[in-house]
């Protein structure tokens, strides 16, 4: 059994490391402690996955070292530290855990913005520890009826306009990169002129720091706000310019401000925090109980199933630039790969050719799908190391046909992918959505229509379609202690059924082998996703 060795860079959630201890297949390493130079030249070499945080970068001297690298899972949102165009030359996927900190991130937001209009701090300050009751020093402002400017409509952004809402604020939202639609449908305003957002009464930002956003607000954008303006900063630091903020703030200008994050951390020096008329708090947009194991566990998810070939989820060097692709594209994409993934190990055989069709508004990514159905599809029987970058490439050399088709809309789903494998041993088929409720399901395998969620360890068993078949299977499963989390059934016109059983964990070769010897089976498979 081959085993993958996944690093772990830097501290996460125990519940992370536990998924990474249990899971057979990999070769666990804790290095947070290790001294970085010994990490990079002596570990880091014979890692198949990395999983770091802010205190490991990823830059050329790591990338030198890390000769059998497949992925580096960055264990947060920002991906600062991550040379991502020295990875994609070496052909390693760069992934990081975007949402497993959301909620923590808009409630962190929220709090600083009802600190700054109540002044909540100082108060609590002036009583518990100066002993001080002065209830007329302390009249703040309330939220409703305030103009709250939104820059950056995305995970954070959106949760905190629904949040202010709560408190009948008017949300007006800037971010090119989005549909109008994603605000208004919210009853909330969009504007394509970011001087709206400048004359709000509370300005906070939510996007990512790249060079299009470092300073975005500076001394001409301080100027045009409103005299009292409050802003909010708990996403990355830069994204104001410091000393302007600064200044503006000393001035009066800005009534108060709210940051979580500074230029260059830590900040226990900063002149900001000289002031009067600020709140600030270090760093703590991650910092929830919650947060810390969603991405602790989210990561360890992330590193498994990228080392095994699976999926490399929240991909950062993709095929295909995320901007430009609507919402629901990308988990189609993750679901294809997976679903090419399990079809490698429902056929295991040399591959000959991968079909891949997709109907509805999926159709117009047909190309894009068909890569990453390749990356799932070789990665179980492949010496090389296959990712986005060098699928078509491997493939071809391999002699392995790709073909994609965009084929009429379907009157059955809204959008259907449909893969098809074919081996030196034969063909498989199946056909997958998704449903409103966001879960990948398989609703055809092999011509037998089905519905199945895509996720766990899965049996299917195709047999003569005779009376006492699913007992038997039962029976079987119970003695060999594999316990039952799903059983899906279809028949065919030919007499034939097809039954796909969900389990809790490893199923025995002995389980699978009593399987094999029921005088009605026709075939067993047996696939971990």
């Amino acid at each position: 059994m081959n085993k993958y060795t996944v690093v772990v860079c830097d501290h996460i959630h125990e519940a992370g490391l536990k998924m990474l201890e249990e899971d057979e297949n990999i070769n666990f390493i804790m290095a947070a402690d290790v001294d970085k130079k010994e990490l990079v030249e002596k570990i880091i070499p014979n890692a198949d996955v990395a999983i770091t945080r802010s205190s490991t970068d990823v830059d050329a001297n790591f990338i030198k070292h890390a000769k059998n690298m497949k992925a580096i899972v960055r264990a947060g949102v920002g991906v600062d530290n991550v040379n991502i165009p020295g990875c994609s030359k070496e052909g390693i996927i760069v992934m990081n855990v975007p949402t497993a900190n959301t909620i923590a991130a808009v409630e962190l937001t929220m709090t600083h913005i009802l600190s700054c209009m109540r002044m909540f701090p100082y108060s609590h300050d002036h009583l518990k520890n100066q002993r001080v009751w002065k209830r007329e020093k302390w009249y703040g402002h309330e939220m409703k009826g305030k103009k709250l400017g939104i820059i950056g409509f995305g995970n954070i952004g959106s949760r905190v306009a629904k949040r202010a809402a709560a408190f009948e604020m008017d949300i007006i939202a800037y971010d090119p990169y989005i549909h109008p639609s994603k605000v208004t449908d919210l009853d909330m305003t969009y504007t394509k002129n970011f001087e709206d957002i400048l004359a709000c009464d509370i300005i906070t930002i939510h996007t990512p720091k790249n060079q299009e956003t470092i300073g975005i607000i500076d001394e001409a954008e301080f100027a045009k706000m409103k005299n009292g303006v409050v802003v909010i900063n708990c996403a990355r630091g830069g994204l104001y310019n410091e000393e302007a903020l600064f200044n503006n703030l000393k001035s009066g200008k800005i009534r108060f401000a709210g940051i979580d994050v500074f230029n260059k951390e830590p900040a226990i020096d900063h002149p900001l925090l000289d002031l009067e008329n600020i709140v600030v708090s270090p760093h703590l947009g991650a910092n929830t109980y919650e947060s810390q194991y969603n991405i602790g566990t989210q990561a360890a998810r992330n590193a498994i199933e990228a080392a095994k070939g699976i999926s490399f989820a929240h991909a950062m060097n993709l095929p295909i630039d995320e901007s430009k692709i609507p919402s629901f594209v990308k988990p189609f994409l993750e679901m294809g790969q997976k679903i090419g993934f399990l079809e490698s190990q429902m056929n295991k055989s040399q591959i000959v050719a991968i079909k891949v069709s997709g109907q509805g508004e999926i159709a117009q990514y047909i190309d894009s799908l068909a890569t990453f159905v390749a990356v799932g599809a070789m990665s179980e029987n492949s010496d090389d190391t296959i990712n986005y970058v060098n699928a078509d490439f491997v493939a071809k050399e391999k002699g392995i046909k790709i073909e994609s088709q965009a084929l009429s809309d379907s009157s059955v789903f809204k959008n259907l992918i449909t893969i098809k494998l074919t081996t030196a041993e034969g063909t498989t088929s199946i056909s997958a959505t998704i449903f409103d409720d966001g879960v990948k399901r398989i609703v055809a395998i092999d011509g037998f229509d089905i519905e199945v969620a895509l996720k766990g360890d899965m049996i299917l068993v195709k047999n003569n379609d005779v009376p006492g078949v699913i007992g038997n299977i039962g029976t079987i499963l119970a003695k060999n202690d594999v316990n039952i989390a799903d059983f899906s059934l279809a028949r065919s016109n030919d007499s034939q059924a097809l039954a796909v059983i969900l389990v809790d964990g490893l199923v025995s070769d002995t389980a699978l082998n009593e399987l094999v010897a029921l005088e009605a089976c026709l075939s067993v498979n047996y696939a971990r996703i």
